[in-house]
């Protein structure tokens, strides 16, 4: 597929905010699943935009501007392609050891129904099979919402309320593949629907380290491997580490936020 991404979040303040700074892992890089064509951020404030490569790999803008501004839009537009390697990450950058992605957090703390789904699901098979199963029991009990959500939930909460995000569902997803000792991160990017290009968020996924394969990514939300729909952003222990914005401003009161995102197959637009 060649996806075409056109992305703009917008915050708008109640003042003028005197000053804001903002961390963006919100350029992919490329991997044997993928090749950037061309990618773009683009503020509508005027400031700085300072590259730069995060502990794990990701690229990260910094943003910072000290300009009085009611109104910021960040607009990222991009096309990569992305090809099929059956649920495979290779080729991918990685700056952490596997054990590292072992690590608990306050977001994929498991609880003792998080801890009968991992055994329910790895009882009796290998890591592969396990995950697969675990990838069917997460979709299956969990309903995923399409709705935007800006309040990250935890595993435990989302499992037990039996709905969430695309993230959400991640999140339970990596708490039980942990539990079962498998090493397994989050994965934040971009999902190609061929019912609707028009989406309120970003996509989520996951991906688990299995013997003999390597990094392999599942899609708790849609019950699927990853595929060429599929577009890697950014990797993290949790949401809060591969959000694609995460910052702070100086002042503006209260604020509103807002996102548009369209996702396009632009080859099926030429083939058809």
């Amino acid at each position: 597929m060649r996806l075409r991404i056109v992305h703009e979040t917008r915050y708008e303040y109640e003042e003028p905010a005197r000053g804001v700074i903002q961390a963006l892992r919100m350029t992919p890089r490329g991997h044997d699943g993928q090749h950037v064509r061309r990618w773009r951020i683009e503020p509508s404030v005027d400031g700085r935009l300072e590259a730069k490569e995060d502990s794990l790999g990701n690229l990260v803008h910094v943003f910072s501007a000290e300009v009085p501004a009611s109104e910021l839009v960040i607009r990222v537009t991009g096309e990569v392609d992305t090809y099929d390697t059956h649920g495979i990450v290779r080729g991918a950058v990685e700056r952490a050891p596997d054990l590292y992605y072992l690590r608990e957090t306050p977001l994929t703390e498991t609880d003792e129904a998080l801890r009968a789904l991992a055994a329910e699901a790895f009882e009796g098979r290998d890591a592969v099979a396990g995950l697969h199963a675990l990838l069917a029991a997460v979709h299956g009990s969990v309903a995923c919402e399409a709705k935007r959500s800006d309040k990250a939930v935890t595993a435990k909460e989302a499992f037990a309320l039996r709905r969430g995000v695309s993230r959400d569902l991640t999140h339970v997803f990596m708490a039980a593949a942990r539990h079962a000792g498998v090493p397994t991160r989050y994965v934040s990017g971009y999902f190609f629907r061929a019912d609707s290009g028009e989406q309120e968020a970003g996509h989520a996924w996951a991906e688990a380290k299995a013997p003999g394969l390597g990094w392999l990514g599942f899609d708790p939300a849609n019950g699927v491997c990853i595929g060429p729909a599929h577009l890697r952003v950014a990797v993290g222990l949790d949401y809060l580490g591969a959000a694609p914005i995460r910052g702070s401003r100086y002042g503006g009161g209260d604020e509103r936020l807002a996102v548009a995102l369209r996702v396009e197959n632009t080859q099926s637009q030429t083939q058809g």
